[in-house]
């Protein structure tokens, strides 16, 4: 089967995103999901019509199937906060062509494009849930031709049922949204640079959408937390004893901290540690609440969410309570 040759620019795009987020760095973790949606070839019709013109047979037609529908299997480990390595199964469908003649005749050619690939995921954030994607990886296609001819044409090839097995490269664009903290959608667009059975390269694309499953995702509210102890308890007077002073009273127990939970999404932006005026206007009432009560400490503690380093987190989180207190 013809398939037409294009340049492939998608893949110059994708690269240039994809390394320009290897600055940033996030977390670690498995995932796995699919995309479905619709595929498309391109199909050298004139290459077509100049192979029936070497049997001596004019093209008075093509009909070309050129869309199917396709998708992809895949699972992933998140390496570092934007960046991330994927590997999958991809079937991209079935596609065709039948070319009419002069003598009365026609030539069906037939192909089914599948095979594995292994990317890496560029993610490049846009607000806490959406984000920028790109990829580029290699693949391993497996394509499968068939051709039949009514005469007076003929099959131009000594195989009618030929299969080629080549690696090549891809490359892909999309934005993903991050529906909860296990949960997201993507939606994408991606380039398979192919060869076929008989010798033609092109490619084909992949519109597709799809869900992603974060494995042992954990909940990502990232909270400021500061803790008041509660005021000792004044204890009860001891009645007067006839004999003799009762022994002195054991010591009250202490008191158990007062908890006060305060959300970093009103006190901070994603990835920062400055105070937003609404989370300042929340301070300020935690700071008139305290006014009049009986304390030693107070003590703030920081928290991230599950994106980032160890190391990153516990600096971020730092400063935040910092800034807190």
């Amino acid at each position: 089967m013809n398939i037409h040759h294009a340049p492939g620019k998608l893949g110059v795009v994708a690269l240039a995103l994809l390394t320009g987020t290897l600055a940033s760095a996030q977390g670690a973790g498995w995932y796995a999901g699919g995309n479905v949606g619709r595929s498309a070839v391109s199909i050298d019709n004139a290459g077509i019509t100049t192979g029936l013109g070497g049997q001596g047979l004019a093209t008075s037609s093509i009909e070309d199937r050129d869309r199917s529908t396709g998708y992809r299997l895949f699972g992933g480990y998140q390496l570092f906060p934007n960046l991330a390595l994927e590997a999958g199964y991809f079937n991209l469908g079935h596609f065709g062509y039948t070319a009419h003649t002069t003598p009365p005749g026609s030539l069906d050619g037939n192909i089914r494009i599948k095979g594995w690939d292994a990317d890496l995921v560029g993610s490049l954030p846009i607000t806490d849930r959406l984000s920028a994607l790109a990829r580029v990886g290699v693949t391993s296609i497996r394509s499968n031709d068939h051709f039949s001819a009514i005469p007076a044409a003929s099959v131009p090839y000594a195989n009618a049922n030929p299969s080629e097995r080549s690696t090549n490269w891809k490359a892909g664009l999309g934005l993903a949204y991050a529906i909860n903290d296990s949960w997201s959608v993507r939606g994408e667009v991606e380039r398979y640079r192919l060869k076929d059975a008989v010798g033609n390269t092109g490619h084909a694309d992949l519109f597709s959408v799809g869900l992603v499953w974060r494995f042992g995702a954990r909940p990502s509210h990232e909270r400021t937390v500061a803790t008041v102890p509660m005021p000792a308890a004044e204890p009860a007077p001891q009645p007067a004893m006839v004999v003799q002073a009762p022994p002195p009273p054991a010591p009250p127990p202490a008191p158990a901290p007062m908890r006060i939970t305060l959300s970093a999404d009103s006190l901070f932006d994603f990835d920062r540690s400055t105070i937003k005026p609404q989370g300042r206007a929340a301070l300020d009432k935690l700071a008139d609440d305290l006014k009049g009560m009986s304390y030693d400490t107070i003590s703030v503690t920081g928290h991230t969410d599950r994106f980032g380093p160890h190391d990153y987190n516990m600096k971020l989180s730092t400063r935040r309570a910092e800034a807190v207190a």
